[in-house]
């Protein structure tokens, strides 16, 4: 890992925002709450599975396409479509996790360029990060929309590097995602999971640089 990365890059789904929530949504339509991790390991799978093809398909398009199927033979409340809309507003509701403030805070004032690389929407993001108070801790909102292709695919990545106008080497991949941390590894980043819940960290994937188990404590590690 270079002693210093002078950039550091942020997944946004599940690394920053707490997406516990959409189990609510579910629930407020009549669906079991468990539905919601089977909805977001859908549309991951669906995701990657464009990405091994060399395809790409905007977040939000996939997230609805797989709602479809997770839904079908619920016994919900309302029509199907009215149930997506609903499950689908939750996203811009979200909040961040309790160590995200104080923790970007804390990265940023280490001199570290902070920027996020998310397989979602740079709107999303910006909702969030307003919302939190932390919008101005980021140099700019990054997205593999505009990059053509999802994580961890290496092309977005380089994408990242090359809109930060730096190094791939120089960058740090900040992600609660093995799959993450493994295709940033791959394409020459350092990397740093971030567990906070204690989980095992898969074998077949490529280990992190850092382990912390939340922002601030990253923060106290670079420092």
């Amino acid at each position: 890992m270079s002693a210093s990365p002078s950039v550091i890059v942020f997944d946004v789904n599940e690394t920053l925002s707490d997406m516990s929530p959409m189990a609510e949504r579910f629930t407020d339509v009549g669906a079991p709450a468990q539905l919601a991790k089977l909805w977001f390991a859908t549309l991951l799978r669906d995701g990657f599975a464009l990405t091994a093809a060399g395809a790409s398909r905007p977040f939000a398009e996939l997230a609805v396409d797989a709602l479809r199927p997770v839904l079908h033979g619920v016994d919900i409340d309302r029509d199907l479509d009215a149930a997506i809309e609903h499950v689908m507003a939750g996203f811009g509701q979200l909040p961040v996790h309790p160590d995200v403030p104080d923790g970007v805070r804390a990265l940023r004032a280490l001199g570290r360029r902070l920027v996020t690389l998310t397989n979602g929407s740079t709107q999303v993001s910006e909702q969030l990060f307003t919302q939190a108070g932390i919008r101005d801790q980021f140099e700019t909102l990054l997205s593999v929309e505009d990059a053509g292709i999802w994580k961890p695919a290496r092309a977005s990545y380089e994408y990242a590097a090359r809109t930060c106008g730096t190094d791939l080497a120089d960058m740090l991949l900040v992600a609660v995602h093995p799959w993450d941390i493994d295709g940033a590894a791959r394409a020459g980043l350092a990397t740093a999971w971030i567990d906070r819940s204690g989980t095992p960290y898969p074998a077949s994937f490529t280990r992190p640089s850092l382990r912390a188990t939340s922002l601030i404590d990253l923060a106290q590690q670079l420092a």
